[in-house]
């Protein structure tokens, strides 16, 4: 699943305060219904992005958003079924289409019929081959392409291993489903479950506005000075960025990318997750901001650049009535950051704060608005504005608690890569951990895994010494790659010199013979 970074209401709440100590102040405002009165419903801006992209690869499955969960214990079939089909019939977008009228997409809402869930039974199957043929399925689930046009946009259906074992699979497009999305759908598929397992109805309230709503809400909404604002800060913050992030790969970049991928995940130590933390409230920062300059740092030096352009991912349910919608509502922003004048890191975490602050008080402008007001230089494969991708999940859905069954998630890859490097770290009850999706058209496995080894010892030297300058850190590393590299090469004389010994032993016996 695309990994994007989300925010409660609280925590949202929380970034108003701050945003209004910085002199921002954002609006909040109520969302007509406005679907009586539409003749035709458009798309959002971020559907309509990812619409022009699927008519470029029509079949493909970067954007497919995979999950599964295995459910262990007396399952109820009927009940499962019951829940998908009330979350599909509740949220819109759900059961919704794109077909092409004159050349233009349009939401095409279609009506609720009960959901099918199918079920594929492996019991057949020797119980050592059950396992293979599970991950095979869901693999083949997970790259299959959808239809924007006639749909259904979402899919799901269950693996029967035993009696009481079963995979539950879900695959969504990304132009009706974000990294929000997924902790609603299984919020609520856990209280309707609950409900349908024992015969009662769904407890949930009807939702007041749906994804439709906003998205002819957000066209009406997002123009005239509103607008003017937020183009004009855009453009001032990126005069003159950089194009590209020169960061070296293993492999010459293809005339015909692939967008094929895979991921690298990691986890930091409990010490080096308090230190970010404790360093980043002794700087009024954000453990996202301290994070994103560690590895901006990294890139620096790289790249050998000091003007690091990176893009993130922003929930964009700034209204209080988007908060329960499942949808397509995240945008992406651009983050520059200025590494001149060798500051120290404390300056530069100071640099990256007022830089996303101002990023986030700017929000609104959808992405490809900026790429059509900008006009960079397009290259295929290679997305536009940047290359590399940072995000923090802050608040991963919580386990699934359903009554009477053991539930344990299960990891489905897409095998895709839309950017060449995304970094993405989850907070979750204290801990950090984290993933890097990476393009294998360009780099190799072994070059991914030295990133993530240099992105921990950064992170362990900034903290230690926040008020050291940035050459300093670098000096580090560089000092570091060198003692990883003379490790590396006693490792292999002492492996050649081994070798050469037994070689030796081995003739002085055929000698002897």
């Amino acid at each position: 699943m695309d990994k994007i970074s989300v925010l409660s209401s609280k925590r949202h709440a929380l970034l108003l305060r701050l945003l209004k100590k910085e002199g921002v102040n954002i609006p909040e405002t109520k969302i007509p219904d406005r679907r009586k009165d539409a003749k035709a419903l458009p798309l959002s801006y971020a559907q309509q992005r990812l619409w022009f992209l699927n008519q470029l690869e029509p079949d493909n499955s970067f954007y497919n958003i995979p999950a599964a969960v295995r459910l262990t214990g007396r399952l109820s079939a009927s009940a499962l079924e019951q829940a998908l089909s009330e979350i599909v019939r509740r949220h819109e977008v759900l059961r919704t289409t794109f077909p092409v009228v004159n050349g233009q997409p349009f939401q095409v809402i279609t009506p609720h019929c009960p959901f099918r869930l199918p079920v594929v039974d492996l019991t057949a199957l020797p119980e050592t081959d059950r396992e293979a043929q599970a991950r095979r399925i869901l693999s083949m689930e997970a790259r299959r392409p959808f239809d924007l046009s006639s749909g259904p946009l979402f899919r799901a259906g269950i693996l029967r291993l035993a009696e009481q074992d079963h995979i539950l699979h879900l695959n969504v497009h990304h132009i009706v489903f974000d990294g929000k999305s997924i902790g609603i759908f299984f919020r609520e598929f856990e209280i309707l479950y609950a409900a349908f397992s024992v015969g009662k109805a769904s407890p949930l309230p009807e939702l007041p506005v749906q994804y439709a709503d906003y998205a002819l809400w957000q066209r009406d909404w997002l123009q005239g000075p509103l607008l003017e604002r937020q183009l004009y800060y855009w453009k001032q913050r990126l005069a003159d960025a950089p194009p590209v992030l020169d960061l070296t790969t293993d492999y010459q970049r293809p005339q015909m990318p692939s967008y094929r991928g895979a991921l690298k995940t990691f986890h930091l130590s409990p010490e080096l997750c308090e230190s970010v933390r404790a360093l980043s409230r002794g700087e009024r920062a954000t453990t996202f901001m301290t994070l994103l300059a560690a590895w901006v740092l990294l890139l620096s030096f790289y790249t050998e650049q000091e003007d690091i352009v990176l893009g993130t991912d922003i929930a964009g349910r700034n209204r209080a009535e988007f908060e329960e919608l499942i949808g397509f509502f995240a945008n992406q922003l651009v983050l520059r950051t200025d590494l001149s004048g060798n500051p120290s890191f404390c300056e530069l975490l100071n640099r990256v704060r007022v830089m996303t602050l101002g990023a986030y008080a700017h929000q609104d402008l959808p992405f490809e608005h900026l790429v059509k007001e900008l006009k960079p230089k397009r290259e295929l494969g290679r997305s536009p504005l940047f290359q590399i991708k940072f995000m923090l999940e802050d608040e991963p859905a919580a386990p699934l608690a359903l009554a009477g069954l053991g539930q344990k998630p299960v990891t489905v890859e897409t095998g895709a890569a839309k950017f060449d490097v995304l970094l993405t770290i989850f907070s979750w009850q204290r801990t950090l951990y984290g993933s890097l999706e990476y393009n294998t058209d360009l780099f190799e496995a072994g070059h991914i895994t030295r990133i993530v080894e240099e992105f921990r010892l950064m992170l362990s030297y900034v903290v230690k010494n926040p008020e050291a300058t940035l050459h300093t850190f670098k000096e580090k590393l560089g000092d570091a790659r060198k003692r990883q590299f003379k490790e590396k090469a006693a490792q292999l004389k002492a492996s050649r010199d081994l070798r050469h010994k037994h070689v030796g032993l081995i003739r002085a016996v055929r000698t002897e013979e």
